[in-house]
């Protein structure tokens, strides 16, 4: 919880990227202390920052993005839908590729050529 609303603070300041990238490259550094450290590395106001991480004015908008996604059963990250289908977990494209051709087949939608082909393989093509 404290990382989400550290994220929200930084969206309040227009940085929430740059924080993100932070937060997702040091995800086992999350303390008050590391959360702040990242605030001046990416330039924000810390006063301002401070503020926001200390107070619950973000909690409600977090808390409902929270019961939304347990409402439809994603229980982690990344969580994917397509077209109300879900996808958990980090996939290959494949996976992606399925999921989204086996929709537009049952929405009677062509299947573009190039997405129908599997893609060759680039390990032992010679050249380069």
């Amino acid at each position: 919880m404290p990382a989400a609303v550290a994220a929200r603070a930084a969206y309040e300041q227009g940085k929430f990227w740059e924080y993100h990238d932070k937060l997702f490259a040091n995800q086992q550094k999350l303390a008050h202390d590391d959360l702040l450290r990242y605030a001046r590395e990416v330039d924000l106001d810390v006063g301002r920052f401070e503020s926001a991480l200390t107070s619950a004015r973000s909690r409600p908008v977090i808390d409902a993005d929270a019961a939304e996604a347990k409402a439809l059963g994603a229980t982690g990250t990344p969580a994917f839908f397509i077209n109300g289908r879900y996808l958990s977990g980090a996939r290959p494209f494949d996976d992606f590729a399925q999921l989204i051709n086996a929709e537009l087949v049952r929405l009677k939608i062509p299947v573009p050529p190039a997405a129908a082909a599997p893609e060759a393989p680039a390990a032992g093509k010679g050249g380069g």
